[in-house]
């Protein structure tokens, strides 16, 4: 069977301006200058308290700020009596909140923006409260320790390793279940999932909370799901699908990536944030094992963090490899033509880039 696949044309993203357009624009500010192109420290003195937003957003969250806001705009002093935080306290951190334009304040009344309506309360399938709780408890205090790490080379928790990572996962995947749950419905939408009339085997590599395979099966009762991850993550994988429904049609397969029993005869491969852990070597050998497990015609999809070519930028691929410096023996975060060169070797086709609401943009390619 084969999914319908845009073609790369159809996918392309301008990399390049025109002479006019370019023209128009104003000269870009220097870094670090005022308005009268002098030096000054302010972007220096907010990089220093870049620590600030995610524990603000987490204390609101611990304190369901967001929750109580969703029920209509409230003072200080109400919330304060529903919440059982101090006034003080919340004052100071709701007025946070606006300047950090994840509230509103009309009055006296604190009211939500439509972004933090949409993803930080916690009874919306949008909400990303479980990933600023896995930023706070698992991964700050070990940034805590990258100087040793930048230092020797070497992980300050090998992330990588299941005798670490298993239980590393295991407590933080359910979490960011929805950080990537609308990009895996636009990459079914994309593959023509919710129309297939015949059966439709994913494979869904390094599955965590199973998002990608769970996303996958709701679009169609022909879908089934082959999850691989570590014994006890696969814990959370199935629990995941018995909670969205799909839990029937899952068929996991334990162990080590490289190791475990992919299958054979897959139309989807989903490989969501796992090379960035992986390492290069393992990755270029996990993407043979994956183009060996797929049906001819199927599709790889790849879910990363991706710096540009030169590596000068996004920051948070950047700040997500120093991540994999703390977390992982020797992993990084892969330009989009570090992965393509990598697809093509193991023998895929056309690698391109599919838009969605993730932290980079979904690599495709397909098994001819």
């Amino acid at each position: 069977m084969r999914l319908r696949v845009a073609s790369s044309r159809a996918q392309a993203r301008p990399t390049r301006t025109t002479k006019t357009t370019a023209s128009r624009r104003p000269p870009a500010r220097r870094a670090g200058s005022g308005t009268n192109g002098e030096l000054s420290p302010r972007r220096i003195a907010h990089l220093a308290w870049g620590y600030a937003p995610p524990l603000i957003i987490e204390a609101a969250l611990e304190f369901h700020v967001f929750d109580l806001l969703d029920q209509g705009p409230r003072t200080v002093g109400e919330l304060a009596a529903k919440s059982g935080a101090s006034t003080r306290g919340l004052t100071a951190i709701l007025n946070a909140l606006v300047g950090l334009e994840l509230l509103a304040r009309h009055g006296a009344r604190y009211t939500l923006t439509p972004e933090s309506a949409a993803f930080l309360v916690s009874t919306k399938p949008g909400c990303h409260g479980g990933f600023f709780q896995h930023m706070s408890r698992q991964v700050v205090p070990n940034w805590l320790q990258l100087q040793e790490a930048v230092r020797t080379g070497k992980p300050v928790m090998a992330g990588n390793r299941e005798e670490q990572g298993a239980e590393f996962f295991a407590e933080f995947v359910e979490g960011l279940f929805p950080v990537s749950y609308r990009a895996a419905q636009i990459l079914g939408e994309h593959l023509g999932v919710p129309k297939a009339a015949k059966r439709v085997s994913v494979l869904d590599i390094g599955a965590g909370s199973g998002v990608w395979g769970i996303a996958l099966a709701q679009q169609s009762p022909h879908v089934t799901v082959r999850p691989v991850d570590w014994p006890r993550v696969l814990e959370v994988t199935s629990r995941m699908a018995r909670q969205h429904g799909v839990g029937d049609r899952l068929d996991a397969a334990p162990g080590d990536l490289l190791e475990a029993d992919f299958g054979t005869g897959h139309h989807i491969a989903t490989i969501g944030h796992i090379l960035h852990s992986e390492g290069p070597e393992r990755s270029k050998l996990l993407l043979r094992k994956t183009f060996a497990a797929l049906a001819p015609g199927g599709t790889v999809a790849i879910g990363e963090f991706v710096p540009n070519d030169d590596r000068t930028g996004p920051p948070l691929p950047l700040f997500f490899a120093v991540n994999m410096l703390i977390h992982t023996d020797s992993g990084d975060a892969f330009t989009f033509g570090e992965i393509a060169g990598w697809l093509k070797a193991a023998g895929f086709k056309n690698p391109r880039q599919l838009e969605a609401p993730a932290p980079s943009p979904l690599i495709l390619a397909t098994r001819p």
